[in-house]
């Protein structure tokens, strides 16, 4: 059957992509991806694909059901996959018998990681998370001790892949006192660490903006998320950048665009309210086209009466309310707009554009949060 709508995704894209990120990091650092939210609304499955065929072997999720999910894409065993949030006690056994790494920040999943770990006859695969200020997850640095005594007495069953922590918002210059704060801490911990010679973990604390703006964070093992797919994680990331390199024009491609097509034409005369409500009225006769988009489909309700999309190389205004299942958009003006004529949400035709960041200028939704949203059923096409 026929979507709706419909993604596509740019295989060369995805290719410059993973090439910039991989010459940014340097030989010695791993590159992890970060597919966590569906690959950012990429789709997993698909993005993984490519990934793993342009040479990325690290995976980073946010929990159990990502990590099968890959683990089903990707069963090579050449690939590491590495679960950062949250992974039910139930689930730990499945991940150490298919040696999926996880994050430990309290004691219960430690416990339950030895014991699934000698019930297996194994060694479960740790990382270990320190809180150093972002205040989320992790062991504060008093417990650290307690920690590897517990590791060491236990470590038949336990291999400490690494030790890390999460950076509180290393894409804003508002937080370099905060982002330094946690850099000192961490540098504690690896001292700490590295009294002790049972142990050899790599070292991991930056993400996509702090590889960029704390070139000195990067340590073994980089979880690169956003620039991936296209997008430095802000503006001011983006500038940093490229007044650094002193070149004028992003070195990454967005990878996503999203597509559908006019259901309907019609005319709507003067003195009408169209759709739901009255938030339109016509002043005089109008031509609309219906799409068969709305907030079910990831296309937020909140952009009723302000998005934009491209209908023949045209930008074209939304109005009335997004539905659930169609929204209406104002085509008075446009050239012999017709069923089935393709309808852009995201992404280029001719010489316009509606860029992901463009939303932000509608509504106040940053990049990460339009990408999660669309929703898993939309099917992915590879494009060249």
């Amino acid at each position: 059957m026929t979507h709706t709508s419909f993604i596509e995704i740019s295989e060369s894209a995805i290719k410059n992509n993973i090439d910039f990120i991989k010459n940014h990091l340097g030989n010695e650092v791993t590159f992890s991806s970060v597919v966590k939210g569906n690959a950012y609304g990429h789709g997993i499955r698909t993005y993984c694909t490519l990934a793993y065929k342009y040479g990325v072997r690290h995976f980073s999720v946010s929990d159990a059901n990502e990590a099968y999910e890959v683990k089903k894409t990707l069963p090579q065993k050449d690939v590491t996959i590495m679960i950062m949030g949250m992974i039910h006690n139930s689930q730990i056994e499945w991940a150490v018998e298919n040696n999926i790494e996880f994050y430990v920040f309290e004691n219960d999943r430690l416990q339950v990681a030895v014991e699934a770990a000698k019930k297996l006859k194994t060694s479960a695969k740790i990382h270990i998370e320190i809180e150093t200020g972002m205040n989320r997850t992790g062991f504060i640095l008093k417990d650290i001790a307690k920690v590897l005594k517990y590791v060491q007495e236990n470590i038949e069953h336990l291999v400490v892949k690494g030790v890390c922590s999460h950076l509180a918002g290393a894409e804003s210059i508002s937080n370099y006192k905060r982002i330094t704060d946690q850099q000192k801490k961490f540098r504690k911990t690896i001292n700490k660490i590295n009294q002790h010679e049972f142990l050899n973990p790599d070292f991991h604390l930056a993400s996509s903006a702090a590889s960029i703006r704390y070139p000195k964070t990067r340590y073994d093992l980089v979880r690169i998320g956003i620039l991936q797919f296209g997008f430095f994680p802000t503006k001011e990331i983006l500038v940093h950048y490229l007044n650094k390199h002193r070149i004028f024009e992003s070195p990454l491609q967005r990878v996503i665009s999203w597509k559908t097509q006019v259901m309907d034409v019609k005319t709507v005369k003067s003195g009408q309210f169209v759709g739901y409500g009255t938030s339109f009225f016509t002043n005089h006769e109008i031509k609309i086209a219906i799409v068969p988009v709305g907030y079910s489909s990831g296309y937020s309700r909140s952009l009723s009466n302000r998005g934009k999309v491209l209908i023949r190389g045209k930008r074209h205004n939304i109005i009335g309310t997004v539905n659930m299942n169609m929204m209406a958009v104002d085509v008075t003006y446009a050239d012999n707009v017709e069923k089935g004529d393709e309808v852009v949400l995201i992404g280029d035709q001719g010489d316009r554009e509606i860029t992901v960041s463009s939303f932000n200028d509608y509504i106040q939704i940053i990049n990460y949060e339009l990408l999660t949203k669309l929703p898993d059923n939309l099917p992915r096409i590879i494009t060249k």
